[in-house]
């Protein structure tokens, strides 16, 4: 499994990942925003209202019943949502081909931190669940697979301290 790439630009830094799937591209948008299909990759999101301008709840899932409000920020059905990641974006872009499809995930970073690498590391491990919601899999990820990500996006951050 390849690791997202950081690129420095005009607003600090942009992770991104992509992923070519082997299927077609109303799946991979629907494993996306699918409340149902949502939960089963990443747990703590609940799309509200999908729009441009829309409303996502970031879940705690501390059982303090908390959560953040995000704002969709842009939005192309069937083919791209962007919504707030705390005081950065995170953006899906999916695109068809004529093997399946290619997914593009893009975090927007404005300043690299000590949290950055788990961040990065995170979302490594929440598209290996996506992949398998997408393929109709029940490959078991370790609970500590972010670990091994962690150690991998330290060492990549390293060049950027």
């Amino acid at each position: 499994m390849t690791i997202a790439t950081l690129m420095k630009d005009e607003n600090g830094y942009t992770a991104e990942y992509v992923r070519q799937l082997k299927q077609p591209s109303e799946k991979v948008w629907n494993s996306i925003t699918n409340n149902e299909k949502l939960k089963k990759w990443m747990d703590h999101l609940e799309i509200v209202d999908l729009r441009k301008n829309g409303k996502i709840l970031f879940h705690y899932n501390d059982g303090s019943d908390q959560f953040e409000e995000m704002v969709i920020t842009d939005y192309e059905e069937h083919s791209m949502i962007e919504f707030e990641w705390g005081e950065d974006f995170v953006r899906f872009e999916v695109i068809q081909t004529d093997e399946g499809t290619t997914l593009i995930m893009k975090e927007s970073i404005h300043h690299l931190t000590d949290h950055t690498p788990k961040d990065l590391a995170g979302w490594q491990v929440c598209l290996m669940h996506l992949a398998n919601v997408i393929n109709d899999e029940s490959v078991e990820v370790p609970d500590n697979e972010w670990e091994k990500w962690f150690e991998i996006y330290n060492t990549l951050l390293e060049q950027y301290k």
